[in-house]
């Protein structure tokens, strides 16, 4: 997947996670999550910046990217949640600081408020975390799963790869757009594509019952957002920023959903600026 690859393995109650650590292990410790439908290849490049002073742990989450797909498999956020919590303890990590883009967000904020897991600090990057939940596309694929996953090999990738084209506002370069679309082609790919789509469309009344607990975190929280994000809008981040007690926010001009490869560089300097706060 141009050069990123994962060389670690964990098996997990959902299957095998594929994951990788960058940096100093002795340094502080960071985990990086990414969200639907995507894989942890949309944080190399602030993954290799953060590696310089910290400890990097990235991974694809069950479902997604390198580790493992199958039919039947629990993709909702309270199992991904579980999963990530799962992670932190197989990795030793005590109160590591967590950035978290789209639903990963849903996923981390859940690991802390329904499970406990303590983090240091938390950003949340144009993330999945206040309903309404889902988009459009997501409420059609809900409604018509199997007639998707029947779809043509040919139909399925011309549709898949316009609709991952929609999250970034300048737009891909085509191999980034190749990276993020290879893991669902194929006829697991696709069945795995459309099968996660239709469960983030069900996972509403999680994302309800994990937002009562936002008014009650205590850790430091920056939440940032593409100004030009037409899947999650600016608007959803300014009023999630509100009602966590004390989040900052950043609004990055230029760019859409995909702020990590729109502003990878603005993105990242509002990271480092944030982890330098005291916790």
């Amino acid at each position: 997947m141009n050069g990123w690859a994962l060389t670690n393995r964990y098996d997990s109650a959902l299957g095998e996670v594929r994951w990788d650590r960058l940096g100093d292990p002795h340094a502080e410790g960071i985990v990086l999550l990414h969200g639907t439908p995507f894989s942890s290849f949309i944080w190399r490049d602030i993954a290799g910046a953060l590696a310089v002073s910290r400890s990097v742990y990235v991974f694809d989450m069950p479902g997604y990217g390198s580790s493992s797909m199958f039919e039947g498999q629990d993709l909702s956020l309270d199992a991904l949640a579980g999963v990530f919590a799962e992670l932190v303890g197989h990795w030793g990590l005590v109160r590591p600081d967590v950035v978290a883009h789209d639903s990963g967000g849903a996923v981390a904020l859940g690991a802390h408020i329904d499970r406990g897991v303590a983090y240091r600090r938390l950003a949340l990057v144009d993330a999945g975390s206040l309903a309404p939940w889902g988009s459009e596309f997501f409420a059609l694929v809900g409604e018509h799963t199997e007639v998707f996953r029947r779809l043509p090999s040919t139909v399925h990738r011309v549709l898949l790869r316009e609709y991952v084209a929609t999250a970034s506002s300048p737009g891909l370069r085509p191999g980034v757009l190749d990276a993020l679309t290879a893991p669902w082609l194929g006829a697991d790919g696709q069945a795995a594509f459309y099968r996660q789509l239709a469960q983030r469309r069900a996972d509403q009344s999680y994302t309800d019952r994990v937002q009562s607990g936002y008014a009650a975190i205590e850790l430091p929280v920056s939440v940032c957002w593409g100004a030009d994000d037409t899947w999650v809008p600016a608007e959803r981040g300014r009023e999630l920023a509100a009602v966590i007690p004390g989040a900052e926010l950043h609004v990055i001009d230029a760019a859409g959903h995909l702020l990590p490869e729109d502003r990878p560089a603005e993105l990242t300097a509002a990271l480092l600026a944030f982890l330098a706060t005291a916790p």
